[in-house]
Order: structure tokens, then sequence, then C-alpha cells
């Protein structure tokens, strides 16, 4: 069976967008991503678990060479976590779950096929941190000061122990590769 994962970008303040969902300091560093780590995460993701806000701000994109996810280098399920499904979505790889995290995550591992289970979004990841369901955080920081947005993590409530499996650099972005300890949880 897969592991769950989250990857993402974020800022040294902690946030993974800035106001009104803007990413425009992401595409700032989109070169200094490490291009074999990125295909790594390609090669394992079998299906991936993001919130509405997330699916929201993919149709959003204005550069269509930039849609879907790693630019549409990846294919496959996308399970969508929402208490109010759109009506008007045409791609058939998306579905659209409501319910707990739990069920959620379970569904997305059965139709990953033995790979892994990418989780994108503040309010998910932090529900599969809150539950023990994440076993690995990949995340790259990138050397801005956003001061406003999206934060990744839910520091009021949430508690974490993590075990340091990797630090890189690339350019201006440092590459944290974290396993969660489950047994500390």
């Amino acid at each position: 069976m897969g592991n769950v994962f989250v990857h993402t970008m974020m800022s040294l303040d902690g946030f993974i967008a800035g106001p009104n969902d803007d990413m425009s300091w992401v595409f700032r560093h989109a070169g200094d991503m490490p291009g074999a780590v990125v295909d790594e995460v390609i090669a394992r993701t079998g299906a991936v678990l993001a919130g509405r806000r997330v699916y929201e701000v993919g149709r959003r994109v204005q550069r269509p060479e930039a849609r879907g996810l790693f630019d549409g280098r990846w294919r496959g399920p996308h399970f969508i976590l929402t208490h109010a499904p759109p009506t008007d979505e045409t791609d058939p790889s998306y579905s659209f779950l409501s319910g707990d995290v739990r069920d959620a995550v379970a569904t997305a591992l059965t139709a990953a096929g033995g790979r892994d289970v990418l989780v994108l979004g503040a309010n998910v990841v932090n529900q599969c941190l809150g539950v023990g369901l994440v076993d690995e955080i990949l995340m790259h920081v990138v050397p801005e000061l956003v001061g406003d947005g999206v934060r990744l993590f839910d520091a009021s409530t949430l508690r974490a122990s993590l075990k340091t499996l990797d630090v890189s650099a690339s350019g201006q972005v440092v590459n944290l590769r974290l396993r969660v300890d489950k047994a500390v949880a």
C-alpha cells in the first residue's frame, strides 16, 4: 500500500498562498525546483487528494501551459474533499467526496493502486495530520516573506513530531523531506 504525503512550496513565514490565493511568488522560484525531486513525486503519485480551495485556485490559473498538476505532467485520479461539489466539472479524472477525511484517504489509496497519495491544500493537510494519516512531508521553502494568506499548518491546534530524512538546496530553494513520527502522535 502506498504512503500519504504532502508536497508543497512554502514561504519562509509559513504560507502556501498569499492574500487572495496569490501564487505569483511561487512562480518566481519555479526555476529553482529540483527536477529530480519533482520527477520522483510525479512517478510515485498514484492519486491526489485536495480540498475545494485548491480545486478552485487550479481552475483560475491564467496560464494554459500551467494547467494541471506539475504543469500537466501528472495524470491520474483527483479526489476533491468538499461539502459543495461543483455541477459543471466535465473532467472524468475528478471525483468529489464529502464526509470523513479517513474515508477520503482510503478511497484515494485504493485508486492509487499501490502508489502514493499526494495531499494538497492547507485544510485537507491539517485534517490528515490531525488524525495521523500523513506519512511524509516534502516541502520546498522559498526565500519570501509573504506576510498574509493561507498558512500551511494550523499551529493553534495541530501537534506532530517529525523526523528529518533529508535537507538540500537547489538555487534559492531549501528542500525538506520529513517523516511523521506516528509513535509520538
